[in-house]
């Protein structure tokens, strides 16, 4: 990322090999964005769901989701979920599509700020374990303890010591984790690297949304293939079978919405449940693991 002469932040960038301008301040979205946005990251399907059909669909998993909350005051259920992906992926729209009718005094959304200098000398996970559910509690994480298999070792914000030991004892964690008993899901929300810049740019010249767009999600526009690196190693190292990675193609943020909700709606036994109204997952956009990607 550079400044140009009028003070416009341009970034050059490699893609396939060729040389590509991207200035984030130019109201015009440039063609080569546009026109591969949608396919970018070997997307599966041709044109997003038709809104009329996500809506009906949306709004029966929702019931469902309102039967779950039931299900956990009547039992002492705990269910957890960490929503992991690039910057723009969808997670905070597919957060709030999940807790838009749950009621906020036993569900909640964890989105921690960078680290305080008391939580700076604790140990790394201390601080999230604060946020785990309590009996009844349904808790989804936008972003997690996975910065550090991500954000902080291709922004400088850990040594490369701090990231092994990360890697090394996240699987162990998570197992702990499960063997509580809490219902834990772990979702990556993969996007192409042109529709990551189309949300970058929407974001920039939408007044509403602007806020969502920082330095640091331009500086990433650089690192792609840094943040692929660690993205791929997460995604091998710690999809284990008591706490799998569920990878989401996400270009499509209607379909990406739906089938997280659907996953989880499958895995857990609540009362009242209507499978058919769940139906199946699109194998097409949401498998397990890095070899889901490679599919």
């Amino acid at each position: 990322m550079q400044q140009d002469p009028k003070g416009s932040r341009v970034a050059e960038l490699v893609i396939d090999g060729q040389k590509r301008i991207f200035d984030v301040d130019d109201p015009v979205l440039p063609d080569w964005v546009e026109s591969a946005a949608f396919d970018s990251g070997d997307y599966p399907h041709k044109k997003k769901l038709n809104e009329a059909e996500y809506i009906e669909i949306l709004t029966k998993l929702q019931v469902e989701l309102v039967k779950v909350q039931f299900w956990q005051q009547a039992t002492g259920e705990r269910c957890m979920a960490v929503l992991e992906g690039r910057d723009a992926a969808g997670k905070g729209g597919t957060i709030a599509a999940t807790m838009a009718y749950m009621n906020p005094r036993s569900a909640r959304i964890v989105a921690l700020t960078k680290p305080t200098t008391t939580e700076q000398g604790q140990w790394y996970f201390q601080r999230y374990i604060s946020h785990f559910p309590t009996a009844g509690e349904f808790v989804l994480f936008d972003r997690s303890w996975y910065n550090r298999a991500g954000v902080e070792p291709v922004m400088g914000f850990c040594t490369p010591e701090q990231y092994e030991q990360f890697m090394e004892q996240v699987p162990r964690f998570e197992k702990m984790i499960v063997k509580e008993g809490i219902h834990f899901f772990k979702f990556w929300l993969d996007i192409g690297r042109e529709m990551q810049i189309k949300r970058f740019h929407d974001r920039r010249h939408d007044p509403l949304k602007v806020w969502k767009l920082s330095s640091m999600d331009i500086a990433a526009l650089s690192r792609w293939d840094d943040y692929t690196e660690k993205r791929n190693r997460m995604l091998k190292d710690t999809n284990t079978n008591h706490s799998p990675w569920i990878v989401v193609k996400a270009n499509d943020k209607r379909r990406a919405r739906i089938n997280v909700i659907r996953h989880i709606l499958s895995n857990l036994d609540y009362e009242g449940k209507d499978k058919g109204v769940i139906d199946e997952v699109d194998e097409k956009i949401i498998g397990r693991g890095y070899g889901f990607l490679k599919s």
